[in-house]
């Protein structure tokens, strides 16, 4: 017992330093971006910008970031750090690399052509403000599958020991809510996009964090299936 303690803390460990590896190289990136308005980041998200080309995120999003269409993912209640970020690895750095989140296969998704609409100072607005909304009790999603609750809650709480896959409580905290600035939440996110997400770092499509596709990598897809069902209903 106390050699797969060791090994999920290990584990949780490295997640967390290469966490903080990231964050640390994406505020390098925005140096000399103003402090994030919430304001601008609100008219944004709700009303986008004609001019320059930028539909209104809550068209797909929701009211506030709380998504009802199972395939486009909650936003409310987001870490701020983290959301800017996601947005910044749907564009590509230059005209010679892709992004670093892409859809199936090695598609662009329709992320792409938003996010390179957006200057560095709006996503961190955009961002902001997703940050400070509640995720709606009312629309959040939650479990729904009883046969695989057992299999996503071992996950979830004490990893894949055998296979080296730490818990995900470890770094999205026990109830989901992820943590502040280094890991998104989860808890009422949809079952559906965590099991995409999960496959697309499985299969580097989504290559903007290398240790979660080591985790995937490692999970078939009854683990992933059943655990992002369970993630979903933690609160």
């Amino acid at each position: 017992m106390k050699r797969v303690f060791f090994r999920i803390l290990l584990a949780s460990g490295v997640l967390l330093g290469s966490s903080l590896v990231v964050a640390a190289s994406y505020a390098a990136d925005v140096v000399g971006v103003p402090k994030p308005d919430a304001a601008k980041g609100e008219q944004l998200y709700t009303k986008g910008d004609a001019a320059r080309g930028i539909v209104a995120c809550m068209s797909c999003h929701g009211a506030a970031g709380n998504s009802t269409i199972a395939s486009n993912p909650n936003l409310a209640a987001q870490p701020h750090e983290y959301l800017a970020k996601q947005l910044a690895d749907f564009r590509a750095k230059n005209a010679k690399s892709a992004p670093l989140r892409r859809g199936a296969n090695g598609a662009n998704t329709i992320m792409t052509s938003f996010a390179t609409a957006l200057t560095p100072a709006d996503m961190q607005n955009i961002a902001y403000y997703l940050a400070q909304q509640p995720l709606d009790p009312k629309t959040a999603a939650t479990a729904s599958k009883k046969d695989t609750m057992a299999l996503g809650q071992s996950i979830w709480r004490g990893g894949l020991p055998d296979r080296n896959v730490a818990a995900c409580a470890a770094c999205h905290s026990a109830n989901g809510a992820g943590m502040p600035g280094e890991f998104p939440r989860l808890s009422g996110q949809h079952p559906a996009y965590i099991e995409e997400q999960l496959k697309l770092f499985r299969s580097g499509d989504r290559a903007n964090n290398p240790i979660m596709h080591d985790i995937a990598d490692r999970m078939s897809d009854s683990d992933i299936a059943a655990v992002a069902d369970y993630a979903a209903g933690l609160r």
